[in-house]
């Protein structure tokens, strides 16, 4: 797996790349859960579920359906989680708003698993669970697996971060000034006063 640390580049970079204030702080910080919660299940190893079993490390909290199951937590959220009376009609901006959440949310936990299939270790991640308990990766993997907590803070953490930065903070870091020069923020309206 990449570092916890670096599961949070996915939003933080989504959300530096959207137009001010279209990925509200909320939604922020939803997006940085979702892209970190799949390795809750680390806890998997404390419960001695071994690792290849399917809700063992990388298993059903790795899969897609698990980022979708999170994804309408997300909308649900959005729905009634608002200020607006849970009797308000569904207007327009409302709808806009609980489908971004959803997809945003979505991305960001389909996100891990993602990144955690570039790694040089492990058993791979159960994308597909519970259709099928396979463990993918990907077919080109240059992020260094990260070392559990003990071993963190040592030669081999180091190498983990020095990996992560070079083939997932600096390409996302890339792609969004990328994304700015193509795209420049709005111009905001002048006060005709």
């Amino acid at each position: 797996m990449p570092s916890i640390i670096t599961h949070a580049a996915v939003p933080l970079a989504l959300w530096c790349a959207a137009d001010r204030g279209r990925i509200p702080p909320w939604l922020l910080g939803a997006g940085v859960i979702a892209a970190m919660l799949p390795d809750a299940d680390v806890l998997a190893f404390a419960l001695h579920v071994p690792y290849a079993d399917a809700f063992g490390h990388r298993g059903a909290s790795h899969s897609l359906l698990f980022a979708g199951v999170l994804a309408v937590l997300a909308t649900l959220l959005a729905l009634f989680g608002s200020r607006r009376p849970w009797s308000a009609p569904l207007c327009q901006p409302r709808l806009a708003s609980t489908v971004q959440a959803a997809a945003f949310v979505f991305v960001c936990a389909a996100s891990h698993p993602l990144l955690d299939a570039l790694t040089s270790g492990g058993l791979g991640v159960a994308l597909a669970w519970p259709w099928s308990e396979h463990r993918f990766f990907a077919p080109w993997r240059p992020i260094r697996v990260s070392p559990f907590a003990p071993q963190f803070f040592s030669a081999r953490g180091l190498a983990t971060l020095l990996s992560e930065l070079r083939w997932v903070w600096l390409p996302l870091a890339g792609a969004v000034i990328a994304w700015k020069l193509i795209h420049p923020a709005p111009a905001a309206p002048r006060d005709p006063s």
